[in-house]
C-alpha cells in the first residue's frame, strides 16, 4: 500500500472540501453554506494569506509574509482542533489535520 506524501493528501483533501463547498453554494446568493469544512478552509486561507502564498482580498499578487498572523491563525486552528475532538466526523478531522500539517510546514519554511 503506498502512501501519497503529506503536502499531496493535504491538497487533495482541500481541494475535495473546496468542491463540496462549492456544491452547498446557494441559488439565491451563491454563497457556500457555513459548515465546518467552510471555516477551516477559511481560516487556511487566511494563514496563506499571511503567509504570501496567496493574494489577500485587496491586491492580485501574493502579500507581504506576516509570520505572527499567520501563527495566530495556524495556534487557532489547532486550538479548534483540540477543543472539538471527538465531536468531528472523520473527514472534519482529517480535512483539519491535513491543513494543520500542511501550514504548519509552510510556516517553518517561511520562518527560515
Amino acid at each position: 500500500m503506498s502512501k501519497s506524501p503529506p503536502d499531496t493528501r493535504a491538497q487533495a483533501t482541500a481541494e475535495a472540501a473546496m468542491r463540496a463547498v462549492g456544491d452547498k453554494a446557494s441559488d439565491k446568493d451563491d454563497m457556500p453554506e457555513v459548515d465546518f469544512a467552510t471555516f477551516v478552509l477559511s481560516l487556511a486561507t487566511s494563514a496563506l494569506v499571511h503567509l504570501g502564498e496567496q493574494p489577500g482580498p485587496d491586491s492580485e499578487g501574493t502579500g507581504e509574509v506576516q509570520l505572527p498572523l499567520a501563527r495566530q491563525t495556524i495556534d487557532i486552528m489547532a486550538m479548534l482542533r483540540d477543543k472539538t475532538r471527538g465531536n468531528l466526523s472523520v473527514e472534519e478531522s482529517r480535512l483539519l489535520d491535513s491543513l494543520l500539517y500542511d501550514l504548519r510546514m509552510r510556516y517553518v519554511e517561511k520562518a527560515k
